[in-house]
């Protein structure tokens, strides 16, 4: 299966690295127009460097901003008006105990994880609906569905988001716009790495053997039995974005080694 997306434009949020990042390779390697974004302009512009040794001809476009306000996201969509693929990857998490988690960071959460998803897909869907083509992709977790004690708030956003795409599908319904959701797993992203860091450097272990250990004891119900890559995620998304899903919608696309224990 070729997937080919060629003229369409693909905005991808929190795209300089992880799975973002990857997805915005795996789109601008498709032939899609992406447009990458990151808080920081020297981070935007390092992401589209990267992306550019690996797929010479990309065609890019950078677009700094906070989306983690309405100002924020009205900003952007003035910058890029336009859209056919929506990645609603933007995204925090925190290890916190439940009984720290202050209300600050139960809106903080709100407002980066689902709100901007919220607002972005309320600028795009819209035109796409009348144009006939679109594609709409939160990136939820299986945390979403399998809560993690030790940050109840990140679990929550991301069921939150799952909600949102299911409405959303069916606001779509008959339109030729598809909107779904992906749900990775324990993935092997900067922000993870950093994690692991300490106990690699303390037993001398690799990031795979840390990683695998680390699964074994905070997600014993993977199949897998280690962390998916940010490739590994990008390539359901990027399938999800394509023509060839055009029977996809309203779905939980689950990338998460088997971690939640049920068939569907």
């Amino acid at each position: 299966m070729k997937i080919e997306l060629t003229g369409k434009i693909a905005v991808v949020t929190g795209s300089t690295d992880g799975i973002g990042h990857a997805a915005a390779l795996g789109l601008a390697r498709a032939g899609a127009h992406v447009v990458v974004n990151g808080r920081s302009p020297e981070k935007v512009a390092a992401a589209i460097a990267a992306i550019k040794a690996e797929v010479a001809d990309a065609s890019l476009q950078g677009v700094p901003g906070d989306l983690s306000d309405a100002a924020g996201c009205d900003r952007f969509v003035a910058a890029v008006p336009k859209a056919d693929i929506l990645v609603n990857n933007l995204g925090i998490y925190e290890l916190k105990p439940f009984f720290d988690i202050p209300d600050a960071d139960w809106e903080r959460f709100f407002q980066v994880n689902v709100m901007s998803g919220v607002r972005l897909a309320r600028a795009y869907m819209q035109d796409m609906m009348a144009r006939g083509w679109g594609r709409v992709v939160f990136i939820s977790s299986e945390s979403g569905v399998n809560i993690p004690v030790e940050m109840v708030h990140y679990g929550f956003s991301k069921t939150a988001q799952l909600a949102v795409a299911r409405g959303l599908a069916k606001v779509a319904a008959g339109t030729g716009v598809t909107v779904n959701a992906v749900l990775p797993g324990p993935t092997l992203t900067p922000g993870v790495e950093a994690i692991l860091k300490p106990q690699m450097e303390k037993t001398g272990k690799s990031v795979d053997e840390i990683g695998a250990a680390f699964v074994a004891r905070a997600r014993p119900s993977s199949l897998t039995r280690r962390l998916a890559s940010t490739e590994e995620v990008a390539n359901m998304i990027v399938y999800a974005c394509s023509a060839q899903a055009s029977a996809t919608t309203g779905a939980a696309l689950r990338v998460e080694g088997g971690i939640v224990d049920t068939p569907i």
